[in-house]
């Protein structure tokens, strides 16, 4: 939560930052914001990997969210797109090196009857504070006049907060530890990821260029007349849609069929796409981003779910690794698809684009059930 107050500050000012501030166009913000985002993703297949060799969650997840909390004072003292880059990747390699040793950590802890509310809630609060952070953001933005590289600065403080809390306050529990442990990537060890597990790779990959980056949302609701320093609250409407659905959906998906539930949360993002697509009205536009947080509520936490359950407990960091690093390669896509859509057809085309995945994804839900891959 402290993590994602420190990360939302900055990026649900960044886009607009390096809009009217260094004066880059839909395509170059859709490419950084797709480069970052999928590093992230590609990164945590190698933290994942490390931390089954050696057993251990704690450490890697230190070493990156102070990693993320340190990188922070970059864009506060960024004036060219190049240091914004460099900041943004640095940033999100913290993020990467944390995700998947943090996800494993979460599934080692908690029972296999509640891992679904786990990750639930878990979500819950990474949205809280993605909530908060723009909330924050807009306070500020109103404040100090318009000043972003105040809000930067700003930001730095839960970051650092987050670091202690997790140093101090997580006890990672005590496992047991092969003598002659392996490495998770060996072909041997990779026979144990079965085909459940890779279709749930594949069906990941597909959903992520369906929701390609959120900075989409901002300059939307930019395009459409809001005031720059009310753009945040884009972000806040959205997260608190996913703050209150990505618990009880956890809850959910413990009981009934998570094919059947990840179905419904990618035609709550048609829905949401269509509406962004169809109307310039502001109101609308709030309309379509709220849907957009109730999708993510139902899906992200299940997703994770769905990894945690299909492979043995000792691969799961690498299996999460690889279940990003294909989510990470989609991302990097589906940014740079959306921003050249953008930019050459219109907002539209790119939100009917995200549409058009979303009902790959669903065919690709269907034939898994009807071949009896998924449940």
């Amino acid at each position: 939560m402290l993590m994602d107050i420190s990360s939302e500050m900055i990026h649900s000012l960044l886009p607009l930052f390096m809009l009217t501030s260094l004066g880059v166009g839909a395509f170059t913000i859709g490419l950084i914001e797709g480069l970052a985002e999928s590093t992230a993703l590609i990164v945590k297949v190698f933290s994942g990997v490390l931390s089954d060799y050696l057993g251990k969650r704690k450490g890697l997840t230190v070493f990156g969210y102070a990693l993320g909390a340190l990188t922070k004072p970059l864009f506060a003292m960024a004036s060219t797109i190049e240091v914004v880059l460099a900041a943004r990747l640095l940033d999100r390699i913290g993020k990467g090196v944390r995700g998947a040793p943090r996800d494993a950590l979460i599934a080692d802890m908690a029972p296999k009857r509640l891992r679904g509310a786990a990750f639930g809630l878990r979500q819950s609060l990474d949205t809280l504070g993605a909530f908060l952070g723009p909330l924050f953001a807009v306070g500020l933005m109103l404040l100090f006049i318009n000043n972003f590289r105040f809000v930067f600065w700003i930001a730095v403080i839960p970051g650092l907060l987050a670091v202690v809390l997790l140093l101090f306050g997580i006890h990672e529990p005590k496992q047991q530890v092969d003598a002659k442990r392996s490495n998770p990537i060996k072909r041997e060890n990779l026979k144990r990821l079965d085909v459940s597990y890779w279709c749930v790779v594949c069906i990941g990959a597909v959903f992520t260029l369906a929701r390609f980056s959120e900075a989409f949302l901002l300059l939307r609701a930019q395009q459409v007349g809001i005031a720059l320093a009310l753009v945040p609250l884009v972000l806040v409407v959205m997260n608190v849609l996913y703050f209150l659905s990505a618990y009880p959906f956890g809850k959910i998906s413990d009981r009934i069929s998570h094919t059947k539930l990840l179905m419904f949360g990618l035609l709550i993002l048609i829905i949401s796409d269509l509406v962004l697509a169809i109307n310039d009205h502001d109101s609308t536009v709030i309309i379509g981003v709220a849907l957009w947080g109730i999708h993510m509520g139902v899906t992200q936490g299940l997703l994770a779910r769905m990894v945690a359950d299909s492979v043995p407990a000792d691969l799961r960091g690498t299996a999460y690794g690889f279940f990003n690093l294909m989510s990470g390669i989609a991302m990097l896509f589906a940014s740079g698809i959306a921003g050249f859509l953008w930019d050459q057809f219109g907002a539209a085309l790119t939100f009917y684009a995200g549409a058009s995945f979303s009902m790959i994804a669903i065919v690709g839900l269907v034939l898994g059930r009807f071949y009896r891959i998924f449940p």
